[in-house]
C-alpha cells in the first residue's frame, strides 16, 4: 500500500512537517512529484475548478505553470486535526505577458490513513503587482 509519510493522526511537529514537503513539492513544479501527495481519486476545489484525480491534477498543474511563469511559493500552518490541516498562503508568478502577480490563499487539506491527501480546497485571490514590488526573488 502507497504511504506517504508523516501519517496522520498529526501532531504540530508532524503538521508542520507535511505543510514543508508540499511546499517543496510545489515550488519544484513537478506535476508528477506533487500529484503523488494525493490519492489516486483526490477532490480538489481550485477557485472554481473541480478536479479529480491524480491525471487531472498533472493535466491543472502542467497547464498552471506553462502559464504562471517563475512561481514561487510559501505556506504557513494554520491549524490541525488528527487527519486534517489548513494552511495560509502567498505565491508569487510572472504571466505570459510579463506581468508580475501575487496570489494569497487558504487551503483546508484531508488526508487518508497512509498519508495522501484525499481531498484539497482551495480559495485564491490573485493582486497584480510591480516587480520591484516582489516579496520571493
Amino acid at each position: 500500500m502507497e504511504k506517504k509519510y508523516p501519517l496522520p493522526p498529526f501532531t504540530l511537529e508532524t503538521a508542520l512537517e507535511k505543510i514543508q514537503l508540499a511546499e517543496d513539492a510545489w515550488n519544484s513544479q513537478d506535476p508528477e512529484r506533487v500529484s503523488k501527495a494525493y490519492t489516486i481519486n483526490s477532490e480538489w476545489r481550485n477557485r472554481s475548478q473541480f478536479i479529480n484525480g491524480r491525471d487531472e491534477i498533472v493535466a491543472f498543474l502542467t497547464g498552471k505553470w506553462q502559464k504562471e511563469l517563475n512561481y514561487k511559493l510559501k505556506k504557513e500552518y494554520w491549524a490541525h486535526t488528527d487527519n486534517r490541516i489548513a494552511v495560509r498562503f502567498v505565491y508569487e508568478y510572472q504571466n505570459e505577458q510579463g506581468k508580475w502577480f501575487r496570489a494569497y490563499g487558504n487551503e483546508n487539506w484531508e488526508f487518508d490513513e497512509n498519508g495522501l491527501m484525499q481531498r484539497r480546497f482551495a480559495s485564491i485571490n490573485d493582486l497584480e503587482i510591480k516587480e520591484e514590488d516582489r516579496e520571493f526573488q
